[in-house]
């Protein structure tokens, strides 16, 4: 008995699950029953088997038809994916990469695994024509360099898979290039039948105004880079995986390379086993980092761009989004790298630095993605801005914060309802300060024994303060940027101050 013979064997015991067998049915149901050069898009998140499912899609297909089939692919850790996913599905398959001159031994194939700048070279140059073709397979479809190629195959049934049917191109909106949408199970469904891991995510307030959009619709690198390079925020990110994630093995999205090693740096210095990894590394550093990171159970791996897709470990029990997107399908690329479950692994942790989850929903809500393929502008032109964003953000005291100011019975202000009293009473707007001042200076000063300590305390309000000063500038008809900091940094002196004057009268006033 041959290899392939052992191989479709061992195939035809393996089980698709029922919403995978329900999924192919209905696409085989367009491929035998729409009109000649049908473009179908079929959705499925993230871990719920697309390489099983179109790998499965090729073997019936090439059993009941005397045509090809082409899997195109944008990477060449996914070509080799796909294609060693089709041998175990019986499916012997040749890949077309930048080593594949010409295909003298085309005849002995039924399926070719390209990449698609590849292929398109080749096609233009005209060192290759591909005959027979009836099913064109495109996975990561909302990826626009496949556009490329869909004139080379006119007459074949074009079907892309994807996670996220929203184009990486405005301007190039993916009903253009495909007639109908078939989606899949949701995220929240895998949940919930036991697929996918479910994920808590903690949010935490970052002030994105200062981010500069660029012609891809996406924040720019070089003020993304300014933002969370910063002080502040690489004190925030350490202190968020302190917090939530703490001996976790935890993956690190950032959206510069200079970001990603200044985490690199912080994390380092705090003592903490971290990698950085990006495009410019070598495949031997990435294959020896990410071996690393298999093996290691609290490892850190900081990285940029580069592992979102084609890339599967199970293992990660965090992801951090140190950045902001607004790409929903980068949203849910980052996420998903955390969703595979693993026995003992039913759970993941999300932490987001980059208001995300208040931009796009959680990653498990439901989504309309029918509506979002047939109008995407429309979508897109309604997602919520930073600024609304950041003015409904409404900042609560970590637990572990909260117990230190213990003797203080509230530690809440409202900022907004303050000043519609002054405004009513006739008062200036800086009473508002004026009390929350007060009110910070006592929660110190009755919380600790000594001087120092009440002010070590106040150091630790820094967030609160930050949401307080950032809430009363909206309040204000105009404030600029200048007059926020300036803001900001006369309350944390006058802070200082009330607290000595406090503390002080607290003296006094103890019985001999």
């Amino acid at each position: 008995m041959s290899q392939n013979t052992l191989e479709i064997e061992r195939e035809e015991k393996k089980e698709l699950y029922a919403y995978q067998k329900g999924d192919i049915d209905a696409i085989f149901d367009r491929l035998d029953n729409a009109p000649q050069k049908h473009h179908l898009l079929y959705q499925l998140p993230t871990g719920g088997g697309k390489t099983v499912i179109f790998s499965e899609i090729v073997r019936r297909y090439l059993s009941n038809n005397d045509k090809k089939v082409v899997v195109l692919t944008h990477r060449i850790e996914l070509c080799k994916q796909t294609s060693k996913m089709l041998k175990g599905f019986g499916v012997s398959n040749k890949i077309i990469n930048s080593k594949v001159k010409e295909l003298p031994d085309q005849n002995d194939y039924s399926c070719f695994v390209a990449m698609v700048e590849t292929l398109k070279n080749r096609i233009n140059d005209e060192k290759l024509h591909l005959d027979n073709i009836g099913l064109v397979i495109i996975d990561e479809a909302h990826y626009n360099s496949f556009r490329k190629l869909l004139n080379s195959f006119k007459n074949a049934f074009i079907l892309g898979v994807t996670a996220t049917p929203l184009s990486s191109n405005i301007k190039l909106p993916m009903h253009q290039s495909y007639d109908e949408l078939i989606v899949g199970d949701t995220i929240g469904s895998l949940i919930d039948k036991g697929f996918l891991a479910r994920a808590t995510t903690y949010s935490y307030d970052v002030g994105l105004t200062s981010l500069k959009v660029g012609i891809n619709g996406d924040y720019t690198v070089k003020s993304s880079d300014d933002l969370y390079t910063n002080t502040m925020m690489q004190e925030k990110l350490l202190h968020a995986y302190t917090e939530r994630s703490l001996g976790k093995k935890t993956l690190i999205f950032n959206n510069g390379i200079h970001t990603s090693l200044y985490v690199y740096d912080t994390f380092r210095e705090a003592g903490y086993d971290i990698r950085h990894l990006d495009n410019t590394s070598s495949s031997e550093e990435r294959k020896d980092i990410l071996q690393w990171f298999k093996k290691t159970p609290d490892a850190i791996l900081t990285s940029v761009g580069i592992l979102t897709t084609g890339f599967d470990e199970p293992t990660v029990e965090t992801i951090i989004l140190n950045r902001a997107t607004k790409s929903l399908t980068l949203y849910f690329q980052m996420i998903g790298r955390g969703s595979r479950k693993l026995p003992g692994k039913d759970e993941f942790t999300v932490i987001d630095l980059g208001n995300n989850a208040a931009r796009f929903g959680l990653w498990s809500d439901p989504v309309n993605w029918q509506h979002i393929f047939k109008s995407p502008e429309f979508y897109l032109e309604n997602l919520r801005d930073d600024t609304e964003i950041e003015m409904y953000f409404k900042y609560s005291m970590p637990p572990e914060l909260r117990a230190k100011f213990s003797k203080t019975a509230d530690v809440t202000f409202d900022v907004d309802e303050e000043h519609k009293l002054a405004i009513k009473q006739n008062l200036r707007s800086k009473i508002v300060l004026d009390k929350s001042l007060e009110q910070h200076a006592a929660m110190c000063v009755d919380n600790a024994e000594l001087l120092p300590e009440a002010k070590a305390l106040s150091r630790e309000l820094e967030d609160d303060i930050e949401d307080r000063i950032k809430r009363f500038a909206k309040c204000l008809s105009q404030c600029s940027k200048n007059y926020r900091e300036w803001l900001l940094d006369d309350y944390k002196q006058r802070l200082t101050l009330l607290i000595g004057k406090k503390y002080r009268e607290k003296i006094m006033n103890e019985p001999d």
